[in-house]
């Protein structure tokens, strides 16, 4: 077996460009959190046969089912485990190994009804049994999923074919969570054992195949044939490479080593001249600066709603996408994602490119001369910090980057250490987004900040089931956070998806985890959805 570990200013200058560049490929892909899958046929049966050649930028870090990491690592684990629901790449929930649920009346009981017969790998059946173990692993176990699941105070199996969850309290974004990795299903037999982590026993549409994987490397996926949703997945085998290069990325399209993957914005015409079919999406990931420390109990400062607008105020936003993205991305002062229904274009007008204007706020709340803050050195934020050093050094703020080992910076953003912390953050649904940013316990809101109106819209929007009058919740919930500028949104990080003649990217930005289901056959006799 060879499955193993593998342990208003002058533009940026060529180098710091180029830097960025590359920064906006890895942090664009490597980010990205949220779904794009679908339960609906893809495809026709005409790539039966193919193999869809992908290329990744991060290794994925374990196969179990309560330690699965989101990004780009998704494409090898969605594809071994079954989801309870999934999502459409319009982001719509629609059945996956329930084929059905229903929330009580007060939004606090969730029942799912299991698919029958589906099996797992090993050929043992799964059942309500399965999904028991696995979310009670994930809810007891460290690890990213286990704050999905934070609101799930019981889960009960009261026969094969149906689960209960108990809430302790109504949470609309539980729907969403669970067509992601809070809602894979592990074999209870396996799915403890060290081995997992390597050779993981799953229910999903293939299977890892152990003597051609290497861990690190290469990553190789056969179909099953059993699969109860075998027509979304036109692909026979599915080979995953771990480049982390984007320039080498590219030349393994061109050589034919991969038929499918990101590009560089400087790779794209060469890329076109060799018949690749390029497919641009504007959003799929954010540059955002959280301004944390709302009442100013670390930093004074940033007590003062006009310190915050002044921040807001200093990004010239819309030539940091020119020059730096090169166009890929999109300006913005909001969080949410552009194709969501919480997204309000009327927002992105609330703090124009004013450097007098900024100084000015800064000078009526009393710091005329500015003030220093320390912001933590992020591996995904470096190539992007001397754009954000210059840009607050023109209002008067000095900024000191401490540097911080890629693998503490979870434990570093949410330690409360730092006032305000970049981030270069993968988009996700209005519920996750609000989730994280904007409740007390959200894993960006590291002051747990509160706000009588926020806590209002916040307890609507988790009571309400009605998508639809959820997402004017969300408008409101974006609209306050822009309002009273929590963060610094500044850009949005766009991807373009080169693929080979025969193969169509069905993405557009509207749900964006990582996938194989946003890979197609393409088929000249009908149009595609």
């Amino acid at each position: 077996m060879r499955i193993r570990f593998s342990p208003s200013r002058p533009g940026p200058r060529p180098r710091q460009r180029s830097q960025a560049l590359a920064a906006v490929a890895v942090a664009a892909l490597l980010a990205t959190a949220t779904s794009a899958c679908d339960s609906s046929p893809t495809s026709s049966d005409s790539g039966a046969g193919q193999t869809l050649a992908l290329s990744i930028l991060g290794t994925p870090n374990s196969f179990d089912p309560a330690q699965l990491v989101e990004g780009q690592q998704t494409y090898v684990w969605d594809s071994i485990f079954d989801t309870l629901l999934l999502q459409d790449n319009k982001g719509e929930l629609h059945p996956g190994a329930a084929q059905s649920w229903s929330y009580s009346k007060d939004g606090r009981t969730l029942t799912l009804k299991i698919r029958p017969g589906m099996k797992f790998s090993s050929g043992d059946p799964v059942d309500a049994n399965a999904v028991k173990a696995t979310l009670e692993r994930i809810r007891s176990t460290p690890g990213q999923s286990q704050l999905s699941l934070a609101s799930v105070a019981s889960v009960e199996a009261p026969d094969a074919s149906t689960v209960v969850i108990k809430l302790k309290q109504p949470d609309a974004s539980l729907l969403a969570a669970l067509s992601t990795s809070p809602g894979v299903i592990g074999d209870p037999k396996t799915m403890a054992n060290k081995s997992t982590a390597l050779n993981p026993v799953g229910s999903g549409p293939y299977t890892l195949d152990p003597k051609t994987t290497v861990n690190g490397s290469v990553y190789v996926l056969n179909r099953r044939d059993d699969y109860w949703n075998k027509k979304a997945y036109p692909f026979k085998t599915v080979k995953i490479r771990v480049i982390t290069d984007p320039t080498a990325s590219a030349n393994a399209l061109k050589a034919g080593e991969t038929n499918a993957g990101t590009a560089d914005v400087s790779q794209l015409p060469a890329l076109k001249a060799a018949g690749f079919q390029i497919t641009h999406v504007q959003a799929t990931a954010g540059a955002f600066l959280v301004l944390a420390d709302r009442a100013g109990t670390k930093l004074k400062p940033l007590g003062d709603l006009r310190v915050r607008k002044a921040i807001n105020m200093a990004f010239d936003r819309q030539k940091m996408v020119t020059q730096v993205l090169r166009g890929s991305g999109k300006a913005t002062d909001q969080l949410f994602n552009p194709k969501s229904k919480a997204y309000d274009e009327a927002l992105n007008q609330l703090y124009p490119y004013d450097v007098a204007g900024a100084k000015k706020l800064l000078a009526e709340a009393g710091y005329p001369n500015g003030f220093k803050v320390t912001m933590p050195s992020l591996v995904f934020t470096k190539s992007f910090e001397p754009l954000f050093t210059q840009a607050l050094a023109d209002i008067g703020i000095k900024v000191t980057w401490e540097p911080v080992p890629a693998q503490q910076t979870t434990t570093a953003v949410a330690s409360g250490k730092y006032p305000m912390f970049l981030l270069v953050e993968g988009l996700a649904s209005d519920a996750v987004m609000t989730r994280s940013f904007y409740t007390p316990t959200g894993f960006r809101n590291v002051f747990h900040t509160t706000d009588p109106k926020l806590t209002e819209l916040l307890g609507k929007a988790a009571r309400e089931l009605d998508p639809a009058k959820a997402a004017g919740l969300y408008r409101e919930i974006n609209e306050f956070g822009v309002d009273n500028a929590w963060l610094a949104p500044v850009f949005y990080l766009g991807s373009d998806w080169a693929t080979k003649k025969g193969i169509t990217y069905l993405g557009d930005g509207s749900s964006t985890m990582s996938t194989v289901r946003q890979f197609g056959v393409a088929d000249s006799s009908r149009s595609r959805g």
